[in-house]
């Protein structure tokens, strides 16, 4: 199994300080390279933190707040000069249509990128490209603003002692793909002969105040990246801006069942992200404030026997 880690680019919220650029983030899902949210400055943080640029093949962008999308031009313009020959996917609200189209043509430069347009105004699965399942669902958050649950696929292994032995090869293939197969008059159900692989879930939560579908695009994730804008000495403050404390990013974690949190998106008015930690871990303890530059690997699953 490939390798599957994440990068935080950036984990400022509205205003960036000496210490924590835009929000921004980089996923590794084995063979595809995907960028969230890329705030301002965040092509100078690929850079910084050897993340290799042109392998990015999807870019999410949750809303069409500045901190979340003004590092978007630069990106595109990197990658058309840099000549890459795949498409690259723009996935966003669909109410934010102007603003993609402004920031990708902010200033002069010769496109040379295969752009596909990718809106999205309704929750649930975006696409399948190659072994990632893509879901969306609507935030809380006064704009349109989607989160992003990225998980693979079910997949089962055969278990070839369940098999008639003179099943042929293409049979098996049938039966993976439709779950179900009639062979010498008997019916073959996939449940019978495989049991499930494990997968692995990503879910990234970004500006929302609590609400059913964070809830959702939490559920078991294996890695929870959920905005903490505030501590909960300023929760009126988060509910009025529609936010999150760090309290709250963690009762969603442990309510979701979800196995790690990683915390970001910090208003300016703190200096220390650990004071965030502190408070989520009251709640659930496999917690990480996140800084610029860390990189968080999925645990390697096991082959199911």
């Amino acid at each position: 199994m490939g390798q599957k880690k994440i990068v935080v680019l950036g984990t400022a919220s509205q205003v960036p300080t000496t210490f924590r650029n835009h929000v921004g983030l980089f996923l590794r899902w084995e063979n595809e390279d995907f960028l969230f949210d890329p705030g301002e400055g965040t092509q100078r943080q690929l850079i910084r933190f050897k993340v290799p640029i042109n392998r990015i093949k999807k870019i999410f962008i949750s809303h069409f707040h500045g901190d979340h999308c003004l590092g978007l031009p630069g990106i595109i313009q990197r990658l058309s000069l840099n000549q890459i020959k795949h498409p690259v996917e723009i996935i966003y609200p669909k109410q934010g249509e102007v603003f993609v189209k402004n920031l990708i043509n902010a200033a002069v430069f010769h496109n040379n990128l295969e752009l596909i347009f990718c809106p999205i105004d309704n929750d649930g699965k975006i696409t399948v490209s190659g072994d990632v399942l893509i879901h969306a669902y609507k935030l809380d958050h006064g704009i349109d603003c989607f989160g992003f649950r990225i998980s693979d696929p079910p997949k089962w292994n055969i278990i070839p002692s369940k098999l008639p032995k003179d099943l042929p090869k293409e049979a098996i293939g049938e039966l993976k793909n439709r779950g179900m197969i009639e062979f010498k008059g008997q019916r073959i159900f996939l449940q019978q002969v495989a049991v499930p692989k494990k997968t692995q879930i990503f879910s990234y939560v970004m500006d929302t105040r609590i609400c059913d579908s964070a809830y959702k695009i939490a559920d078991s994730a294996d890695i929870l990246v959920c905005e903490s804008t505030y501590l909960s000495t300023e929760i009126k403050l988060a509910e009025n801006y529609k936010h999150l404390t760090a309290r709250q990013a963690a009762e969603i974690a442990k309510k979701s069942k979800a196995k790690k949190l990683i915390l970001t998106h910090f208003s300016q008015r703190y200096n220390i992200p650990q004071v965030f930690e502190q408070e989520a871990k009251n709640i659930f303890k496999n917690t990480i404030a996140a800084i610029d530059g860390m990189e968080v690997e999925f645990e390697i699953i096991k082959r199911s026997v």
